[in-house]
Protein backbone atom coordinates (compact mmCIF):
# COMPACT_ATOMS: atom_id res chain seq x y z
CA UNK A 1 0.00 0.00 0.00
CA UNK A 2 2.77 2.38 -1.00
CA UNK A 3 0.42 5.04 -2.40
CA UNK A 4 -1.82 5.16 0.67
CA UNK A 5 1.25 5.15 2.93
CA UNK A 6 2.60 8.13 1.01
CA UNK A 7 -0.67 10.03 1.47
CA UNK A 8 -0.85 9.24 5.17
CA UNK A 9 2.80 9.63 6.12
CA UNK A 10 4.80 11.31 3.33
CA UNK A 11 2.55 14.04 1.97
CA UNK A 12 2.26 17.78 2.47
CA UNK A 13 -0.75 20.00 1.83
CA UNK A 14 -0.45 23.36 0.09
CA UNK A 15 -3.09 26.06 -0.41
CA UNK A 16 -1.39 28.20 -3.08
CA UNK A 17 -2.31 28.78 -5.88
CA UNK A 18 -5.03 26.17 -5.14
CA UNK A 19 -5.33 23.29 -2.70
CA UNK A 20 -3.05 20.38 -3.57
CA UNK A 21 -0.91 17.73 -1.95
CA UNK A 22 2.67 16.76 -2.77
CA UNK A 23 3.59 13.08 -2.36
CA UNK A 24 6.93 11.45 -1.65
CA UNK A 25 7.64 7.80 -2.53
CA UNK A 26 4.13 6.89 -3.74
CA UNK A 27 5.41 4.05 -5.97
CA UNK A 28 7.28 0.80 -5.40
CA UNK A 29 10.47 0.05 -7.33
CA UNK A 30 8.62 -2.68 -9.23
CA UNK A 31 5.95 -0.22 -10.33
CA UNK A 32 8.61 2.29 -11.34
CA UNK A 33 10.35 -0.35 -13.48
CA UNK A 34 7.12 -1.02 -15.39
CA UNK A 35 6.68 2.72 -16.01
CA UNK A 36 10.27 3.02 -17.27
CA UNK A 37 9.98 0.00 -19.56
CA UNK A 38 6.53 0.69 -21.03
CA UNK A 39 6.77 0.96 -24.82
CA UNK A 40 5.40 4.29 -26.04
CA UNK A 41 5.99 5.64 -29.53
CA UNK A 42 8.04 8.79 -30.04
CA UNK A 43 5.97 11.42 -31.96
CA UNK A 44 9.14 12.91 -33.46
CA UNK A 45 9.80 9.65 -35.29
CA UNK A 46 6.35 9.96 -36.87
CA UNK A 47 6.78 13.62 -37.90
CA UNK A 48 4.21 14.76 -35.35
CA UNK A 49 4.58 17.80 -33.15
CA UNK A 50 3.21 18.39 -29.69
CA UNK A 51 0.36 20.89 -29.74
CA UNK A 52 0.00 21.77 -26.06
CA UNK A 53 -2.37 18.86 -25.37
CA UNK A 54 -1.93 15.11 -24.87
CA UNK A 55 -3.95 14.18 -27.97
CA UNK A 56 -0.97 14.13 -30.40
CA UNK A 57 -3.06 13.24 -33.44
CA UNK A 58 -1.40 15.52 -35.95
CA UNK A 59 -4.62 17.36 -36.69
CA UNK A 60 -7.71 19.10 -35.40
CA UNK A 61 -10.27 17.47 -33.11
CA UNK A 62 -12.39 16.54 -36.12
CA UNK A 63 -9.57 14.19 -37.14
CA UNK A 64 -10.85 11.74 -34.55
CA UNK A 65 -14.59 12.29 -34.97
CA UNK A 66 -16.38 8.96 -35.04
CA UNK A 67 -13.25 7.06 -33.98
CA UNK A 68 -14.01 5.84 -30.50
CA UNK A 69 -10.43 4.72 -29.83
CA UNK A 70 -8.93 8.10 -30.62
CA UNK A 71 -7.40 7.54 -34.03
CA UNK A 72 -3.64 7.84 -34.29
CA UNK A 73 -3.40 9.21 -30.77
CA UNK A 74 -3.81 5.73 -29.31
CA UNK A 75 -0.28 4.43 -29.89
CA UNK A 76 1.24 7.45 -28.17
CA UNK A 77 -0.76 6.79 -25.02
CA UNK A 78 -0.54 3.83 -22.66
CA UNK A 79 -3.61 3.37 -20.46
CA UNK A 80 -3.58 0.35 -18.15
CA UNK A 81 -6.64 -1.73 -19.03
CA UNK A 82 -7.77 -5.26 -18.28
CA UNK A 83 -6.68 -6.16 -21.81
CA UNK A 84 -3.01 -5.23 -21.26
CA UNK A 85 -2.87 -5.66 -17.47
CA UNK A 86 -0.85 -8.89 -17.75
CA UNK A 87 2.04 -6.77 -19.07
CA UNK A 88 1.81 -4.54 -16.00
CA UNK A 89 1.25 -6.78 -12.96
CA UNK A 90 2.70 -4.29 -10.47
CA UNK A 91 0.77 -1.33 -11.88
CA UNK A 92 -2.33 -3.51 -11.80
CA UNK A 93 -1.69 -4.00 -8.09
CA UNK A 94 -1.35 -0.22 -7.83
CA UNK A 95 -4.78 0.14 -9.44
CA UNK A 96 -6.20 -2.38 -6.98
CA UNK A 97 -4.86 -0.22 -4.17
CA UNK A 98 -6.63 2.78 -5.69
CA UNK A 99 -9.84 0.75 -5.98
CA UNK A 100 -9.74 -0.25 -2.34
CA UNK A 101 -12.26 1.33 0.00
CA UNK A 102 -9.54 2.30 2.46
CA UNK A 103 -7.68 4.32 -0.16
CA UNK A 104 -10.57 6.07 -1.90
CA UNK A 105 -12.27 6.91 1.40
CA UNK A 106 -9.06 8.50 2.67
CA UNK A 107 -8.80 10.66 -0.44
CA UNK A 108 -12.52 11.48 -0.32
CA UNK A 109 -12.08 12.86 3.18
CA UNK A 110 -9.13 15.00 2.08
CA UNK A 111 -10.74 16.55 -0.98
CA UNK A 112 -14.34 16.70 0.21
CA UNK A 113 -15.71 14.70 -2.72
CA UNK A 114 -17.33 11.27 -2.69
CA UNK A 115 -15.30 8.74 -4.71
CA UNK A 116 -17.40 5.71 -3.77
CA UNK A 117 -19.06 5.49 -7.20
CA UNK A 118 -16.05 6.44 -9.31
CA UNK A 119 -13.66 4.62 -11.61
CA UNK A 120 -9.86 4.54 -11.70
CA UNK A 121 -7.90 5.55 -14.80
CA UNK A 122 -4.13 5.12 -14.96
CA UNK A 123 -1.83 6.08 -17.84
CA UNK A 124 1.91 5.68 -18.30
CA UNK A 125 3.29 8.87 -19.84
CA UNK A 126 6.50 9.41 -21.77
CA UNK A 127 6.98 13.01 -22.89
CA UNK A 128 9.79 13.64 -25.35
CA UNK A 129 11.65 16.63 -26.76
CA UNK A 130 9.29 19.46 -27.66
CA UNK A 131 6.50 18.51 -25.25
CA UNK A 132 4.53 21.27 -23.58
CA UNK A 133 1.10 21.55 -22.03
CA UNK A 134 -0.98 24.72 -22.22
CA UNK A 135 -2.47 26.04 -18.96
CA UNK A 136 -5.82 24.37 -18.40
CA UNK A 137 -8.30 23.22 -15.78
CA UNK A 138 -9.29 19.56 -15.88
CA UNK A 139 -12.80 18.49 -16.78
CA UNK A 140 -15.18 18.08 -13.85
CA UNK A 141 -15.40 14.35 -14.62
CA UNK A 142 -11.86 14.05 -13.24
CA UNK A 143 -12.50 13.92 -9.52
CA UNK A 144 -8.80 13.54 -8.79
CA UNK A 145 -5.88 14.68 -10.93
CA UNK A 146 -2.61 13.07 -9.88
CA UNK A 147 0.78 12.90 -11.56
CA UNK A 148 3.62 10.76 -10.22
CA UNK A 149 7.09 11.47 -11.55
CA UNK A 150 9.69 8.85 -12.50
CA UNK A 151 13.03 10.54 -13.19
CA UNK A 152 15.59 7.85 -13.97
CA UNK A 153 17.25 9.87 -16.75
CA UNK A 154 18.66 12.63 -14.54
CA UNK A 155 16.40 15.18 -16.18
CA UNK A 156 16.10 18.67 -14.70
CA UNK A 157 13.78 19.09 -11.71
CA UNK A 158 12.29 22.04 -13.58
CA UNK A 159 10.34 19.59 -15.77
CA UNK A 160 7.60 19.25 -13.17
CA UNK A 161 4.08 20.61 -13.62
CA UNK A 162 3.58 24.39 -13.51
CA UNK A 163 0.77 25.76 -11.35
CA UNK A 164 -0.87 29.12 -12.14
CA UNK A 165 -3.12 31.61 -10.38
CA UNK A 166 -6.46 32.83 -11.75
CA UNK A 167 -4.68 35.40 -13.94
CA UNK A 168 -2.47 32.62 -15.37
CA UNK A 169 0.66 33.89 -13.65
CA UNK A 170 2.97 30.96 -12.88
CA UNK A 171 3.13 30.56 -9.11
CA UNK A 172 5.15 27.36 -8.64
CA UNK A 173 6.71 24.43 -10.41
CA UNK A 174 6.40 20.99 -8.85
CA UNK A 175 9.87 19.42 -8.75
CA UNK A 176 10.37 16.61 -11.26
CA UNK A 177 11.96 14.28 -8.71
CA UNK A 178 12.08 10.52 -8.95
CA UNK A 179 9.17 8.86 -7.12
CA UNK A 180 7.51 12.17 -6.27
CA UNK A 181 4.25 13.75 -7.34
CA UNK A 182 1.05 15.54 -6.49
CA UNK A 183 -2.73 15.41 -6.57
CA UNK A 184 -5.66 17.79 -6.41
CA UNK A 185 -9.35 17.76 -7.22
CA UNK A 186 -10.72 19.51 -10.29
CA UNK A 187 -12.13 23.00 -9.96
CA UNK A 188 -12.60 26.21 -11.95
CA UNK A 189 -9.33 27.76 -10.77
CA UNK A 190 -6.98 24.75 -10.80
CA UNK A 191 -4.84 26.07 -13.66
CA UNK A 192 -1.85 23.88 -14.48
CA UNK A 193 0.31 22.92 -17.45
CA UNK A 194 3.94 22.71 -18.47
CA UNK A 195 5.74 25.51 -20.26
CA UNK A 196 8.19 24.70 -23.03
CA UNK A 197 11.32 23.32 -21.39
CA UNK A 198 14.27 21.24 -22.48
CA UNK A 199 13.73 17.51 -22.23
CA UNK A 200 17.02 15.73 -22.92
CA UNK A 201 15.77 12.16 -23.18
CA UNK A 202 12.28 11.67 -21.76
CA UNK A 203 9.89 12.71 -19.02
CA UNK A 204 8.24 9.62 -17.58
CA UNK A 205 5.22 9.92 -15.32
CA UNK A 206 2.19 7.99 -14.15
CA UNK A 207 -1.08 9.86 -14.54
CA UNK A 208 -3.71 8.78 -12.04
CA UNK A 209 -7.36 9.83 -12.05
CA UNK A 210 -10.54 8.96 -10.26
CA UNK A 211 -13.24 9.73 -12.83
CA UNK A 212 -17.02 9.65 -13.10
CA UNK A 213 -17.07 7.94 -16.51
CA UNK A 214 -16.69 4.20 -16.91
CA UNK A 215 -13.29 2.52 -17.14
CA UNK A 216 -12.23 -1.10 -16.56
CA UNK A 217 -11.55 -0.32 -12.92
CA UNK A 218 -14.58 0.44 -10.72
CA UNK A 219 -13.74 1.28 -7.09
CA UNK A 220 -14.69 -1.27 -4.44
Amino acid sequence: MSFLNSIENKSKKFETPFTHWELNEPLTEEQINEIVNAEIDNPIEHNLNYDGTRAIDGGEGKFREGISKGGKALKFRCFITKENSSKFPNLTNFIKELQSKKTHEKISNLIGKDLSNSYVRVEVICDRKGFWLKPHCDIKEKLISCLLFVNKSNESESLGTDFYDKELNKVKTLPYRDNYGYFFTSGPDTWHGMEKKEIIKERRCLQVNYVTFKTDWKVD
